[in-house]
């Protein structure tokens, strides 16, 4: 998807804009990425209501994961071991690593993503369509 915006453009979303891409009970607002970025990372908000499970474990053969939580409490999945990341809590993936992310509590969660390098933000399109069919 190429956007209005370039590398060399000033960006600037007010809270809550971006690209909504809703996931069942998970929605993700992404605020960069592809041309804005030159491909070199994705940023997205993943928002996950009260007792709801994530994507499923997987791994990225060529990309890092970077985790902040900016409300309540994910629990992510990291290798065999669970953490819980809280507002301001800050977590590094690399590349080839099992992980996974959901929200075990009766309260709304919030993380912000970055995907280093970019090219994440198309597959919601193919993600989008499977949580229609089977969520």
């Amino acid at each position: 998807m190429i956007h209005k915006q370039n590398k060399a453009d000033t960006l600037f979303l007010k809270a809550g804009e971006g690209r909504e891409y809703n996931c069942g009970n998970m929605k993700a607002v992404f605020k960069a990425d592809e041309n804005e970025t030159a491909n070199q990372y994705s940023i997205s908000e993943w928002w996950l209501a009260p007792q709801t499970p994530g994507p499923g474990a997987h791994q990225h053969e060529d990309h890092d994961e970077v985790f902040y939580g900016i409300e309540g409490v994910t629990s992510i999945l990291v290798g065999n071991n669970w953490l819980s990341l809280e507002k301001g809590d800050f977590l590094r993936i690399p590349a080839k690593t099992i992980h996974d992310f959901e929200n075990r509590t009766n309260e709304k969660a919030g993380v912000l993503n970055f995907f280093i390098p970019g090219g994440f933000e198309k597959n919601m399109p193919a993600i989008v369509k499977w949580f229609e069919e089977n969520g």
